[in-house]
Parts: C-alpha cells; sequence; structure tokens
C-alpha cells in the first residue's frame, strides 16, 4: 500500500519501494523508465526509446563512502519524455561492470552485451537506477520494480542514520 498516492511514477522521481527480491526491505531509486519504454545503457550512458539523455559538467567529485574521485553531471531527459534533470556520479576512468546473467521476472525483455544492456519495461513495472552509477545496485542487476513495491516518492532524506559524515560532521 502507498504510503501517499501521488500517481503515476514518472521518468526522473526519486521513489521508496519494496526491494524485488525481499520486499521486508525498503529500497530508494531514481525512475529512468516506464511501463513500455526501451532503456539502454552502454558505455555508462542512458538512452529512453532511442532518445539519449544530455550530460553536462563532469567536474572532479571525491566520493566520501568509497573515498574514490568521480564526475558529478547534469542528466538531462529530453523534453518530450518530461524534461527532468538530476545529479549523478559517474567514473568514467572506472571499467563498466559486468552484468549478471542470472534470471529474474522479466529477464527475457533484456538483452545485455559488452557491459551493457536494452530492456522493454514490461507492463506494471518501472526501471529504477541509483545516482551514484558506478555504486548503485539497481535494476540493471535484479531487474524491474513491479507498480505494486512502490511505497510512494521520495521528497528529501531527512537522516540517514547509516552514514551520518554524508550530512556533515559536529564539532
Amino acid at each position: 500500500k502507498k504510503v501517499i498516492d501521488l500517481g503515476t511514477p514518472k521518468r526522473g522521481d526519486v521513489v521508496v519501494f519494496r526491494y524485488p527480491r525481499d520486499e521486508s526491505i525498503d529500497y530508494i531509486k531514481r525512475i529512468v523508465a516506464i511501463p513500455g519504454d526501451t532503456v539502454e545503457y552502454q558505455g555508462k550512458r542512458l538512452t529512453v526509446n532511442g532518445q539519449p539523455l544530455q550530460y553536462s559538467g563532469g567536474e572532479p567529485y571525491l566520493d566520501p563512502e568509497n573515498m574514490r574521485y568521480a564526475k558529478r553531471y547534469t542528466e538531462s531527459f529530453p523534453a518530450d519524455l518530461g524534461g527532468n534533470k538530476h545529479d549523478i556520479l559517474n567514473d568514467p576512468d572506472r571499467p563498466s561492470a559486468s552484468f549478471p546473467t542470472e534470471r529474474f521476472p522479466g529477464f527475457e525483455n533484456c538483452q545485455y552485451q559488452n557491459a551493457g544492456l536494452i530492456c522493454t519495461v514490461p507492463p506494471g513495472h518501472y526501471f529504477a537506477m541509483g545516482d551514484n552509477r558506478d555504486n548503485s545496485a539497481d535494476s540493471r542487476y535484479w531487474g524491474f520494480v513491479p507498480d505494486k513495491n512502490i511505497v510512494g516518492r521520495a521528497f528529501f532524506v531527512w537522516l540517514n542514520l547509516g552514514n551520518l559524515g554524508r550530512i556533515g560532521g559536529f564539532e
């Protein structure tokens, strides 16, 4: 059951959902493709319905979780796909991860190739990705998010008790 029903998730929305492999665990990720979309992730670039997302920026960023430098980009959906803009982290010098070939519900809708993938999102499901692309377990690895698993849209992080360093330190 959704906490607050805010309508149908859109591309670019950050949502909280029950992890499809263990519904006792909540995840928070960004919706990058909706039912019926074809999503491609190749060379660390995202394409939805044949339209590549635009990337700007690329300034250095120290990822405090992994103590590695990455680059922060602004990723933009084309206007006819919602026009949403958001920041992501990507390390262009780090090789793309290889995706598992284990089966998940809807696996037949995906083709994995050369450290990339192409998937068509089935009805009633979404494709979700983390904004820290090199360090995110997401739909690329465990499949689609069923609509019934979506709890609601995230507005902000109030307090991340698991990683207080991300919100600043105490003096």
